[in-house]
């Protein structure tokens, strides 16, 4: 079974009620596209957006159930109001708030407890990418950061170089294909069905070079930030992605 072909977008700090035109505008303008659609916004709209009819995501959440967290939101609050994934292991959650493989892993294995579809992000800084130490460092973020129990269906990975994240760089195609090709080598030896888990590119992907992007091997899909705000920059990206 081939992996499912996905369009994330994660729309991090921004939106608000009025910004939930844009699906609106999204859903007219692709109604049955090619592919699966999600979207990550602000937690104060899954809710409303979740109504509208499109799969809808957090941007994280806590490893326990419920408890004495303030600002916090456990995996079963999200599903509760309509999410059906959240992402976990962002390079900004990672770096701003110094999240550990251990800690993505944990939060990871309640998104799977409370049925929500994990999106477990891995990523190498420019440092890193400089010093050639790319793979090595995605290798230990894949073997920190996914639970066990990971699977096909409530697993997905996104790659998104830290450098890449809103800068306009994207790296070639050979880079992105080499560390694709890794995550799908070590995800098909641990997992029994790891080959058929879905594997996002992130990291500057906009209308311009998407069809590029999904044209490359064992990438599945793209996990968008900016492009995704507006249907017109998203929409272009999910045609793309649905005629890969």
């Amino acid at each position: 079974m081939a992996p499912r072909k996905l369009a994330a977008g994660n729309w991090k700090m921004n939106g608000t009620l009025a910004s939930l035109a844009e699906i609106d505008r999204l859903l007219a303008d692709h109604p049955a596209s090619g592919c699966d659609v999600l979207i990550c916004p602000p937690a104060t709209l899954i809710q409303a957006m979740a109504a509208k009819g499109i799969a809808t995501g957090g941007q994280d959440c806590h490893a326990k159930a419920s408890g004495a967290h303030t600002g916090d939101i456990a995996a079963q609050q999200l599903k509760d109001v309509g999410a059906s994934h959240v992402i976990l292991g962002h390079s900004e959650r990672r770096t701003d708030h110094g999240e550990t493989d251990a800690q993505v892993a944990a939060k990871s294995v309640a998104a799977h407890e409370a049925g929500l579809v994990a999106v477990i992000c891995v990523g190498e800084t420019e440092a890193q990418r400089d010093a050639g130490e790319t793979l090595d460092v995605i290798a230990a973020q894949l073997a920190g950061s996914v639970p066990d129990g990971a699977t096909a269906a409530n697993t997905v990975i996104a790659y998104e170089p830290v450098w890449a994240i809103g800068t306009g760089r994207t790296p070639t195609s050979d880079q992105i294909a080499e560390v694709h090709a890794l995550m799908h080598e070590r995800l098909s030896a641990r997992f029994a069905d790891g080959a058929d888990m879905a594997l996002l590119y992130g990291g500057s992907v906009k209308p311009g070079n998407a069809a590029e992007v999904f044209a490359i091997p064992h990438v599945n899909g793209a996990l968008v930030g900016g492009a995704s705000l507006k249907a017109a920059d998203f929409g272009p990206i999910i045609a793309a992605l649905s005629a890969a």
